[in-house]
């Protein structure tokens, strides 16, 4: 597809889980982000990269004319970390081009620091370096990055919506990093032929004229993108009833679900849902949308198991001390 200008983001067939996640992640980057985990060829890539077309304004601080700095509004944007990134193209290191030319040390931004206010994206997540893996936890937990060389050393913001794609045939993703993402799609192959073939003609449409192709989309991509904008405005005002916590935990306890993100990721989903639909008090029917999203892929076994034997040996030590006492 064209390099330049990306497909149409409502021209992508069905796929309404992934479509949902990508645009309340926009909605509300607390969420934590989205992995989308499907065969290759099911769009997970041409989706992310759509969302060029819906990216919301924020405020940037930018050197002005006369080299003060001066607030401007732009786009978010999407910051892609290649495959192959090394750790210092990740979280900073030095000019080498600098030292070479100049024989001085000049540290620079890496990937994270770029990614600052945007969305990161990370194509095959999961056959990432673990060292690379392990700066992204590192900045994701802390929303900062930290690079030292030698003496020097240099902090930088690293807040981003974090946006990860995966082929399951290729192995599994570490639960560190498993943990980070607040929505989880299984984005799987359209079984309808109708839609397969409705694949084909769109991407062949698109292929022949970009710019035609895009035309048909460009009322309803603008129109999506206001919506998104004024969701963002209305968020912060957006309330959760205590009743609405009750139900979201107690699907949470009721499933067993050891990791505490789970209910950051539900009710802040549900929050972003309420926003999208103009409401500024979320209901029972937005946790019930999002819990399929939120909370696939959390259960633990292993932790369950062992939990099951701390339990039975804190009954072992409190009937010892019984009859002891």
């Amino acid at each position: 597809m064209d390099e330049l200008l990306p497909y149409p983001f409502l021209a992508i067939v069905g796929q309404a889980e992934m479509k949902t996640a990508l645009t309340l992640t926009l909605v509300n980057p607390q969420i934590g982000g989205v992995l989308l985990v499907g065969p290759y060829g099911v769009g997970k890539t041409t989706a992310v990269r759509a969302l060029a077309d819906l990216m919301p304004l924020i405020a940037r601080e930018e050197p002005g004319d006369d080299g003060q700095p001066v607030t401007r509004q732009a786009p978010m944007r999407i910051i892609e970390l290649p495959l192959n990134a090394r750790l210092e193209d990740v979280v900073g290191g030095i000019n080498e081009r600098v030292a070479l030319e100049q024989q001085r040390i000049l540290l620079e931004e890496g990937v994270l620091a770029k990614a600052h206010r945007n969305l990161l994206y990370i194509d095959e997540i999961n056959l990432l370096d673990a060292r690379v893996v392990d700066a992204i936890l590192d900045a994701a937990a802390q929303g900062r990055t930290f690079v030292r060389r030698g003496p020097m050393t240099r902090l930088y913001p690293a807040q981003f919506a974090l946006v990860g794609s995966m082929n399951p045939e290729e192995g599994t993703l570490r639960p560190q990093i498993l943990d980070r993402f607040g929505l989880r799609v299984w984005v799987a192959p359209l079984a309808e032929r109708r839609q397969r073939l409705e694949i084909y003609r769109r991407t062949r449409e698109f292929r022949q004229s970009p710019e035609e192709f895009r035309a048909r989309f460009a009322g309803e991509l603008g129109q999506l993108k206001h919506e998104i904008a004024t969701a963002r405005e209305l968020l912060p005002h957006v309330q959760v009833p205590p009743d609405v916590e009750d139900y979201a935990l107690g699907c949470i306890q009721a499933l067993k679900i050891p990791s505490h993100r789970a209910e950051i990721a539900l009710l802040e989903g549900a929050r972003a849902r309420a926003a999208a639909d103009n409401r500024d008090v979320t209901t029972r029917a937005d946790v019930a949308t999002i819990a399929p999203l939120a909370l696939r892929q959390r259960r633990s076994l292993q932790i369950e198991s062992y939990a099951a034997q701390m339990a039975a040996e804190d009954a072992a030590i409190e009937q010892a001390l019984r009859q002891v006492g």
